[in-house]
């Protein structure tokens, strides 16, 4: 594959072409499709439409997203399909931290960008925290993370072409990771 500058900006004007549509969709499929890289999609809308439109396109996507699998899990949830989540010691143990704390406990969670967030939309949808509550955590913690990764990422050529730019945002994608570990460990105890 062609890495060139040249390369990247046809693919980009190539995506900008459709308009906001993918860049909202995608993001919105990535909270069912866990492996999907919603920071390629990010780093794709704010290059495509700029730092602003770019953010608010993912993050729509992305809180409408995770809000649907928390509805969905939240209808469905008692059903036989995800009872054994229920049984799993450690789902059950998040769920009563969730029911306890509620956004508080969510809040720094959904902040950091490597938090597996289709696993808090699920453990939340089958906890008892209001829709409400968990909307405006989502909206909250993902303003966060995808400004974040927006503000970093929304001049890719930038850090192609300045290598001590790209270091620190390594380095600071690094501690955020490191961080929500460590926050991961802390809320398992």
């Amino acid at each position: 594959m062609n890495f060139s500058t040249d390369q990247i900006m046809k693919w980009i004007q190539h995506y900008e072409s459709f308009g906001p549509l993918p860049g909202f969709l995608l993001p919105l499929l990535e909270a069912f499709l866990p492996f999907l890289p919603l920071f390629a999609f990010v780093l794709a809308n704010v290059n495509a439409f700029g730092l602003w439109l770019g953010f608010l396109i993912s993050w729509g996507g992305a809180v409408t997203g995770s809000f649907i699998v928390f509805l969905l899990v939240r209808r469905f949830g008692q059903q036989r399909i995800l009872t054994f989540l229920k049984r799993n010691k450690q789902v059950s143990q998040m769920m009563d931290w969730i029911d306890r704390h509620g956004f508080a406990t969510l809040f720094p969670l959904l902040c950091f960008p490597f938090t597996p967030s289709a696993i808090i939309n699920v453990v939340a949808g089958l906890s008892h925290i209001s829709a409400a509550q968990y909307l405006f955590a989502i909206m909250a913690g993902k303003t966060v993370m995808i400004f974040t990764i927006s503000y970093v990422g929304h001049d890719v050529f930038s850090l192609i072409h300045q290598p001590g730019k790209t270091a620190v945002i390594i380095v600071v994608m690094a501690l955020l990771w490191a961080a929500g570990k460590q926050l991961e460990k802390r809320l398992q105890k």
